[in-house]
């Protein structure tokens, strides 16, 4: 049988999709593939994203990046999770950590545990037994643990850092796997008459790419995939209204906290992300509940240093492409789709579109099956998430604005309908392939934002209730002994930089 694999790839657009999608395949196919990424300085990119979830580990992991190294090039600092604030009601806050809940193999049935002691009288937060929110509570970080008695084995984190310098991170990484890098601005795409393939794009000056296997990482715009081939695209504003954000860095002040600070306010949130070199801030806002003048000011009044730079508003129409990848064209970042930033998910669905590409890496002749199911799978992802996000504003008892009130009475997807249903009934998180979330995550923001199971598992009453409050507040007691034995997260950072630095 003759070789099947594409014989040129064509990244069209660069940013942190362009980059993870270069780096990657050259990790994997450059001594086979011509792979050839063309961008242009001209054109600015989003940019903003600078919190990531606990999966961008495994793709630093697959790419072969030393952590130190990584840290010390982007600027990045550890996160342990997210606290909200204000999204309940105004003066609630709660935490979102990454992780488990628990300290034992049994971790994953410890909120039933603690739902069946709640039933019979006071029990301590549900946060004292996570080891992510008591490290991040005290400012301390540590690294995860293979042993499974450890109470570190049930850590979990992931990354803040400098999205500009990841992207250019990645591309020194690209570049110097064989990855050819074209400076152009794209003109004009060429369909091939015979099926509606892409055949070539055409640059400012009349340059012709040709490739058999293209990959549109152009942004919002969507240059291949709608432009050329017509993807369509589905609209979720019902269901997440915001559709403004406007982002500034400032001065770094005091230390850095290894989480995400997420702050609720009368028509969307505003964020703050530490970084060794600064603080990221944006507001995120629904336009027909807030002018971008108020949305400026409110920004510029809750930042913790001077402003570093001018406000990059941004505009966008959060849904999905109805194909992210069409005839020889794939889709990865923002022109495949945009889930707002409330859960840092968009450097993963990068990620999670490059994973299923290698899952289901095309042959020269692009079997439609195989398309059809890459598509099926993102999908159910991008749905997933979806319905996660909406959980936040749906889940409220905020009254205080339009926005909210529409939020807290708007009419939500039944499959996230099901998922409430389920959980208030017996606390129960049914396991999904495809959810991004874990257990933990969907239990803390459920509990977090006032929705409380009727029960818990029935099969929690076949153990005896004095060794249940035992083993937790056994767990318990671990936990805080770890948490108050991890190091300072700004010396966990410093030790990691001075390493980089000593083998540089």
């Amino acid at each position: 049988m003759a070789d099947q694999l594409p014989h040129k790839i064509l990244i069209v657009g660069g940013g942190t999709a362009g980059w993870m999608a270069a780096a990657a395949l050259s990790r994997m196919l450059a001594h086979r593939v011509e792979i050839t990424l063309v961008e242009s300085d001209a054109i600015g990119t989003v940019g903003v994203g600078e919190a990531t979830i606990p999966p961008i580990r495994s793709f630093n992991q697959i790419l072969g990046i030393d952590e130190a190294e990584f840290m010390e090039q982007t600027k990045a600092t550890y996160k342990l999770g997210i606290e909200f604030e204000n999204w309940t009601r105004e003066g609630h806050s709660y935490f979102h950590p990454f992780g488990l809940y628990g300290a034992s193999p049994d971790a994953r049935y410890l909120h039933h545990y603690w739902l069946k002691l709640a039933s019979e009288g006071t029990v301590p937060p549900l946060d004292e037994f996570s080891i992510c929110a008591q490290a991040a509570k005290r400012g301390r970080c540590g690294m995860p643990s293979g042993d499974a008695s450890s109470v570190l084995s049930a850590f979990g984190s992931a990354f803040h850092f400098d999205a500009g310098l990841y992207a250019a991170y990645l591309r020194r990484y690209a570049e110097a796997r064989r990855v050819t890098r074209i400076e152009g601005r794209v003109e004009a795409v060429k369909l091939r008459g015979s099926d509606g393939f892409i055949e070539a794009v055409t640059l400012e000056g009349g340059r012709t790419l040709e490739a058999d296997f293209f990959i549109d990482c152009s942004g919002f715009r969507g240059l291949l995939i709608e432009e050329a081939l017509g993807a369509g695209y589905d609209d979720w504003t019902r269901w997440l209204p915001c559709d403004r954000a406007v982002a500034v860095p400032c001065a770094r002040m005091g230390k850095t906290n290894p989480y995400t600070r997420s702050v609720a306010h009368r028509a969307g949130w505003r964020w703050r992300i530490p970084l060794q070199h600064r603080t990221g801030n944006g507001v995120v806002y629904a336009s027909q509940h807030m002018s971008d003048d108020e949305a400026l000011a409110h920004l510029m009044g809750n930042l913790d240093g001077e402003a570093l730079a001018e406000p990059n508003f941004l505009r966008f129409r959060t849904g999905v492409r109805r194909k992210f990848w069409d005839k020889n064209c794939l889709a990865l970042g923002l022109s495949s789709g945009f889930m707002e930033p409330l859960e840092s998910t968009s450097i993963h669905l990068i990620q999670a579109g490059i994973t299923k590409l290698l899952d289901f890496f095309p042959g020269h002749d692009f079997k439609v099956a195989n398309t059809a199911e890459y598509n099926r799978l993102a999908r159910v992802e991008f749905e997933e998430v979806r319905d996660f996000l909406i959980l936040h504003y749906f889940a409220t008892e905020r009254t205080d604005s339009d926005f909210w009130n529409y939020c807290r009475t708007m009419s939500i997807p039944e499959t996230l309908q099901r998922r409430i249903a389920l959980f208030r009934a017996y606390g129960r998180i049914p396991p999904r392939a495809y959810d991004l979330f874990t257990s933990t995550s969907w239990i803390a923001v459920f509990l977090g934002q006032a929705v409380v199971p009727e029960g818990y598992d029935p099969l929690v009453d076949a153990h005896d209730i004095t060794s249940i409050r035992e083993r937790l507040e056994s767990a318990r007691h671990r936990i805080r002994q770890a948490a108050e034995g991890l190091p300072a997260h700004d010396e966990l950072i410093s030790h990691l930089l001075t390493r980089a630095r000593r083998v540089a």
